[in-house]
């Protein structure tokens, strides 16, 4: 257990701001083009692919009853970033459309450069923010979403994910043996859809139409419009283009970790609709120290779903005899997920090996990688 006294030094929390060196470092590619232009990507994908082999795995963990005082380098990393994000993205849009050494290819390969940073860091901290109780914060985790103009996760992963994770009616748990090609197509389109559905569910039952301004696609909507039209006020049509091009690298990113984080994994069915609860083994489990660090300890994901409220720092990890292990952190499992053979040579495997270890009791497993079982109630 980590001391509190120990958690709430500036230098514990040090190590979480890596992210923050990859503002300077996609300055300095597009600036220096050539080369240069692959630093995010290599930083990102390949070098703590790397830190984790040579640093290993952090087994430690925090006192969960840790109050936010005693976190207050961990919560203002991720409000800081907000405005930096901005700064940095619009920026970018506003240097390319009057540079004369970047020609397209090289502009592209740049904003490629920036969705991997607004999709790998934007996007997750979003996440955590949007968990959070303070207003502001959520509101925060609104403006990075919008971004990338994927506003809706909010809601589906908030109304929708977090509830029915590992049954049928979440799109975002992967079945077994679905590649991440076919589940890409199948996340974009149910997930927007079953957003919209909850939150005109949750007005609904308030006696209230979708059309109400409650409804925050609203404000969703309204969001976006504002970002599209910046980038094109900034750069025109070629800033516009570069602004769509980093979302789509960055919502790319972010479904390429859901398709990690719970691929194969899911719960019982009960009969009638009912699914057990919740557990942390209805989630992939990493340790790897350094990527942990990146990307704000998102690989202890088994405790965040079983404790959705947790600020990150204070996410528990577990061993194999609770939950499931990743063989690698994300970086080195995102890639391999784009290459569905070697996906299932390497995962397949632990998925059985998890069945006959928590559920012994289940023959047939069809309804369950085909996702057939009843929705839940």
């Amino acid at each position: 257990m980590i001391p509190n006294e120990t958690l709430s030094r500036w230098q514990s929390a040090l190590p979480f701001w890596i992210s923050f060196l990859l503002i300077p470092l996609v300055w300095v590619a597009a600036i220096q083009g050539g080369l240069w232009l692959l630093a995010v990507p290599l930083a990102t994908w390949w070098s703590f692919g790397v830190l984790d082999r040579v640093l290993g795995l952090n087994l430690e963990n925090a006192d969960p009853q840790t109050g936010d005082g005693d976190l207050r380098w961990y919560i203002v990393l991720t409000q800081i970033w907000v405005p930096l994000q901005f700064l940095t993205l619009f920026g970018l849009i506003a240097y390319s459309a009057h540079s004369d050494h970047l020609g397209s290819g090289s502009k592209i390969a740049l904003f490629i450069g920036v969705g991997v940073i607004t999709g790998t860091i934007g996007i997750n901290y979003s996440h955590e923010l949007m968990h959070q109780k303070s207003r502001g914060e959520r509101w925060l985790g609104d403006l990075l979403l919008a971004m990338v103009l994927y506003s809706h996760f909010r809601s589906e992963h908030l109304l929708v994910h977090h509830r029915h994770v590992g049954t049928p009616r979440d799109p975002v748990t992967a079945r077994y043996n679905e590649g991440f090609h076919r589940f890409y197509p199948r996340v974009l389109l149910q997930s927007l859809k079953s957003a919209f559905g909850a939150e005109k569910a949750q007005l609904a039952r308030r006696g209230q139409p979708w059309t109400n301004l409650k409804n925050p696609f609203f404000r969703y909507w309204g969001l976006q419009a504002g970002m599209l039209l910046l980038a094109l006020l900034l750069g025109g049509r070629s800033g516009l283009g570069l602004f769509l091009l980093q979302a789509g690298v960055a919502i790319w990113q972010l479904e390429l970790v859901n398709y990690v984080e719970h691929y194969g994994l899911t719960r019982k069915h009960l009969g009638d609709g009912k699914y057990e609860h919740v557990k942390p083994r209805h989630s992939w489990n990493a340790a790897q120290k350094a990527s942990n660090w990146l990307l704000i300890n998102l690989q202890r994901h088994s405790d965040h779903h079983y404790k959705p409220d947790r600020r990150f720092p204070l996410l528990q990890n577990y061993d194999n005899n609770d939950a499931p292990q990743l063989p690698y952190g994300y970086p080195v499992m995102t890639l391999a997920a784009m290459i569905p053979p070697l996906w299932r040579r390497v995962m397949n495997p632990r998925v059985r090996a998890w069945r006959r270890r928590h559920y012994p009791e289940i023959t047939d497993w069809t309804p369950y990688n085909k996702g057939q079982n009843p929705l839940p109630r």
